[in-house]
């Protein structure tokens, strides 16, 4: 499965998490991190991001790079927040970080903040049919958005952060009764604008993200700390989150600390965060909300893979493919079948990207070989895999340097029958890792040429499952088809071979 990275740089912490996306599969989450920088505090109360802040932001994101290029993704975004929106010094910040992850970090607004956790929240728990009220509380700011039947509907955004509230309204410990009446009034009057434009009416659930939703939803549940994950979809009552709220204003912070769930870091602004929440509830007149995992990072990987972001690098130019469709012209190859090859190679390709770890170019390769593996029927039927590899290793393919058409021509002869022997003088020019790849895109195009067979383009697409030790394949067709055994026994010995792995090939059912 194609492999995504996100950074998430909150008022509050950084965020950064890989994970792979697979059509009809949830995402699988390989490596996640979180830091508390408090960033939002330097620039609330200064305006700008502190030299500290900035260092230490700095180090995390080349971190975070080192660990995007170990599990080698497709593509990655790095997006910072409320603080970033309000620093005057943005630019030098901006500049700076996009130099430590090696890769540009942009600022989004906060209609894009909310467009992407409502997109990480459908990535994590679907509701497709549901009308669902998601809230949302960072460092800097709340995302307020309504969704129905699988659709954004409206999505508000305000500074009503818990790092920034903090900051702003409780400067005692315990906060004083004008402190804690400060604080709503002030809340009570961001809500007010959310209001105006969001009318819930009755929704089917109401989902709590962030880290104060979960500190929230941990301590009502007695859930420890060390065990968050555990609270994903845990519920709390407006009315136990309202009895959580007159408790731990009445505490001060060392007291808040011992509070299981919350955590020292979070019992420093928990206050404003559950004074956020529930407000929100009360002025909706929500019986109750769900905490969830999901967040700003999951939605910025989803929103990655429905894009399809840095698939280009695994597929064909328009100028390479319009090379190689010429030259399956030029050799009467069946266009029809070669590109129904082509589509289920690149589909197998990104979803098996776990198994094979190939960079992604070597896609290029395995779609071109796939155009052009039966243009040796022109010279003859029988032995047809050597006569492409000929007309391949000799033939002029503009777009591609000498040492990729030998790769695509090696493949082409490799697509049937024996594998590679020492015998053979075909992989002899490559060098070792270059032989390594095409053994590793050998199954991979053999698999697809077997699934139109009969040139008929009964299947539509594939969807893999690569999570256990055995590979499993499911074939989606609207048609009858046979062809599951035949895959199967074509696929198995070759992906026991070269990959370790025992493959199955099924009919998918839904």
């Amino acid at each position: 499965m194609p492999r995504y990275a996100a950074v998430d740089i909150g008022s509050n912490s950084l965020r950064f998490q890989v994970a792979e996306m697979s059509a009809g599969r949830p995402m699988q989450v390989l490596a996640a991190e979180r830091m508390v920088t408090r960033l939002g505090e330097s620039v609330f109360r200064t305006g700008a991001v502190s030299a500290e802040a900035m260092a230490m932001i700095c180090g995390e994101l080349a971190k975070a790079a080192e660990v995007k290029r170990r599990f080698d993704v497709l593509a990655s975004r790095a997006v910072a927040t409320a603080a970033i929106r309000d620093a005057s010094n943005q630019h030098v910040f901006l500049e700076r970080a996009s130099e430590a992850f090696g890769e540009p970090v942009e600022v989004i607004s906060g209609q894009e903040e909310a467009r992407l956790i409502y997109l990480g929240v459908q990535a994590r728990w679907p509701h497709p049919r549901q009308r669902i009220l998601i809230m949302d509380l960072g460092g800097g700011s709340s995302e307020v958005i309504l969704a129905e039947n699988g659709r954004l509907l409206e999505a508000v955004s305000k500074p009503i952060g818990a790092v920034r509230l903090t900051d702003a309204f409780l400067k005692n410990d315990p906060p004083t009764p004008l402190e804690l009446h400060q604080l709503d009034e002030f809340i009570h009057e961001k809500i007010a604008a959310i209001a105006a434009r969001i009318d819930p009416g009755k929704v089917d659930r109401v989902i709590a993200t962030s880290a104060s939703a979960a500190a929230i939803v941990c301590a009502i549940n007695r859930v420890d700390r060390e065990h968050r994950e555990t609270a994903d979809r845990l519920r709390a009552t407006t009315a136990q989150v309202r009895k959580f709220y007159r408790e731990i204003s009445a505490m001060d912070l060392a007291a808040r600390r011992k509070v299981n769930g919350i955590g020292p870091r979070r019992a420093e602004i928990i206050v404003a965060g559950t004074a956020v929440y529930l407000r929100l509830l009360e002025r909706f007149q929500l019986p109750s909300m769900y905490y969830t995992l999901a967040g700003l990072r999951d939605g910025i990987i989803a929103d990655l893979f429905v894009r399809g972001a840095g698939r280009d690098l695994a597929r064909l130019s328009r100028e390479q493919r319009r090379a190689c469709e010429q030259l399956a012209r030029k050799y009467a190859a069946p266009l029809a079948h070669v590109r129904k090859v082509a589509q289920l190679a690149q589909s197998l390709f990104e979803q098996l990207q776990s198994v094979h770890q190939l960079p992604p170019w070597h896609g290029k390769m395995l779609e071109a070989a796939a155009l052009l593996h039966d243009v040796g029927h022109y010279v003859s039927d029988t032995a047809h895999h050597k006569h492409s590899h000929y007309l391949v290793a000799h033939s002029d393919l503009p777009g591609f340097t000498d040492a990729e058409r030998a790769i695509i021509a090696a493949l082409c002869r490799y697509h049937r029958k024996s594998m590679p022997r020492p015998s053979h003088d075909t992989l002899s020019p490559l060098s070792a890792e270059t032989r390594r790849a095409v053994l590793s895109l050998i199954p991979i195009l053999r698999l697809a040429d077997s699934l139109d067979r009969g040139h008929n383009q009964d299947v539509d697409g594939v969807v893999c499952d690569t999570r256990n030790s055995r590979i499993v394949i499911a074939l989606q067709s609207s048609r009858d088809t046979d062809l599951e055994q035949w895959a199967a026994e074509r696929a198995a010995p070759l992906f026991r071979e070269i990959y370790n792995r025992e493959v199955a090939v099924v009919r998918s059912r839904g």
